[in-house]
């Protein structure tokens, strides 16, 4: 049996995730539609992958074969950390990618990071902000690569820096939210980043506050312990515009590649369409928080 540490901020999170029950709406209901529609393009699931990073001890050429199978099942494609040539390997998937940047100590390098994912075409870039500090309270080392928390100004030079829509990934607090939006981002990442810190908060349970906050003027994502579409449904009924999922696709992605990852995405959306049925939901822009209550 796995023993659960104390402050472990997935574990809370699945627990949070569990403790969110469903009630049923079938009169006038309707077959449901998943498509989403994200910066002006179309794709057929609010289902994501999550702007992984280093995937070549689980599969080889594992970032490329993610982004395929997300195109492949018609989803946004993220990607994290890595080179050029991988970034430009996974845009020639054709999948349509949102890269995001760690926050480097030299700002430079993330204007030329930026500059070259414009380049790759992608469909919008970011930053992971909760990368800047260190379990131990010192500035985060990445690979060799320091890392420096950035500043509302920084942030806004950032967002001019690019034609592209930027997001900003790590935001667990109202006031990073409205931060977010005074800096002038194009979308939010609700995550603790796998548990980065003890004792935070489940996603899920800051995420109608920040929604509150935002007020549909930018979208909303959601990251972290996502594993069925159960999990999807509640996080779109709490306000999420779409969902971000990473360890769940690893599986699928060792086994199978590419095929791996469309088939685990196509089967959440499945999920996921079977309770909006249930829940009288015809398409995302119907899914209704009220259906949601707390166990």
């Amino acid at each position: 049996m796995k023993k659960i540490r104390p402050g472990d901020s997935n574990q809370i999170t699945r627990e949070y995730f569990d403790s969110l029950l469903v009630e049923m709406r079938h009169l006038d209901g309707a077959l449901p539609e998943t498509g989403l529609e994200l910066f002006g393009e179309q794709f057929r699931t609010p289902v994501m992958t999550a702007a992984l990073s280093h995937l070549g001890n689980v599969r080889e050429n594992g970032m490329v074969q993610m982004a395929e199978g997300a195109r492949l099942a018609g989803a946004v494609s993220w990607a994290g950390m890595g080179d050029e040539k991988e970034l430009e390997d996974i845009t020639t998937t054709g999948a349509r990618t949102i890269k995001i940047i760690k926050p480097y100590v030299d700002n430079d390098y993330i204007l030329q990071r930026i500059a070259h994912a414009e380049k790759c075409g992608v469909m919008a870039v970011g930053m992971d902000i909760d990368h800047a500090f260190s379990g131990k309270g010192k500035y985060d080392v990445v690979l060799g690569m320091e890392m420096r928390p950035k500043s509302l100004e920084e942030m806004k030079e950032f967002v001019k820096a690019t034609k592209l829509p930027f997001v900003v990934k790590g935001v667990l607090s109202v006031k990073d939210a409205e931060k977010c939006l005074e800096a002038g981002v194009k979308g939010i990442v609700v995550s603790h980043h796998h548990g980065i810190i003890d004792y935070a908060v489940p996603p899920l349970m800051i995420l109608p506050e920040i929604v509150r906050v935002v007020q549909k003027q930018i979208p909303v994502f959601v990251d972290c312990g996502i594993e069925s579409g159960s999990d999807v449904f509640k996080a779109l009924a709490l306000g999420a515009d779409a969902v971000c999922v990473g360890r769940a696709l690893m599986g699928p992605l060792q086994v199978n590649g590419a095929e791996g990852v469309q088939e685990k995405i196509a089967s959440l959306t499945e999920e996921l369409a079977g309770i909006m049925a249930r829940t009288g939901a015809s398409d995302l822009s119907q899914i209704d928080p009220s259906v949601i209550w707390k166990a």
